[in-house]
């Protein structure tokens, strides 16, 4: 498991009952339906890219990573979603990804095909 960020730590001690309430929302939305960790890990990354929150990707990178998604299958998330919401913010999307895969390094090319 990941470090959990400094701004999530603090909103748990301040807001324990939310925190505490929110965590069990989410465990039994996870709990709901047949879809694996890996998968339910990929589909909110690709909701947080859809909808635009940054943070929400980088914290749904973390935990696909966790659960044994590989690099490529990340980042095919935001190339699946160049056709749904445009060009530009799947690029701002690879960014976020690549802000957790390769912090400190940019962008990382892709193997060439042939």
């Amino acid at each position: 498991m990941r470090k959990i960020p400094k701004r999530y730590q603090e909103f748990t001690r301040k807001y324990r009952d939310i925190a505490k309430a929110y965590e069990e929302l989410g465990a039994a939305c996870h709990g709901a339906g047949p879809l694996d960790e890996k998968t339910r890990a990929l589909v909110k990354l690709a909701i947080s890219i859809g909808a635009r929150i940054e943070g929400g990707a980088h914290s749904h990178v973390r935990k696909a990573l966790d659960a044994g998604a590989n690099k490529e299958e990340i980042r095919h998330v935001a190339l699946l979603a160049i056709q749904t919401i445009g060009f530009p913010p799947a690029m701002a999307a690879l960014s976020w990804i690549d802000d957790i895969i390769n912090p400190g390094k940019g962008p990382q090319k892709s193997p060439k095909k042939r």
